[in-house]
């Protein structure tokens, strides 16, 4: 068996990547950027925004809460205010999940 691959992960994503990553409109982002404090992308000085990892899942789980349990925005801030330390570890967790689901079915499409 290969060795296993390193994923790469970059220091900042632009923009683009990140709604193309999350496949919503840059508006979204901005919006959620203002609402939320935990968002805090840098910009230079044109104004562009470059997002860290650490925002990327951020992000993740403010679409989590929004978009899969429903939470409105006042509800996701709340949540987020007080158990900020729970959601991340939870955050891993389904990311883990999704990571072992993908590689089950590749391992299934190779049989």
């Amino acid at each position: 068996m290969p060795y296993k691959e390193r994923e790469i992960s970059k220091m900042y994503y632009t923009m683009g990547e990140v709604s193309a990553m999350f496949d919503v409109n840059q508006s979204l982002i901005r919006f959620y950027e203002k609402e939320f404090d935990v968002l805090s992308p840098k910009k230079n000085k044109k104004g562009n925004r470059y997002f860290t990892p650490e925002d990327i899942e951020n992000l993740k789980i403010i679409f989590h809460l929004i978009r899969d349990k429903g939470y409105t925005l006042q509800g996701a801030k709340d949540h987020l205010k007080n158990n900020m330390g729970s959601s991340k570890d939870h955050q891993r967790v389904i990311d883990s999940l999704e990571n072992l689901k993908n590689f089950l079915l590749e391992v299934r499409d190779e049989l």
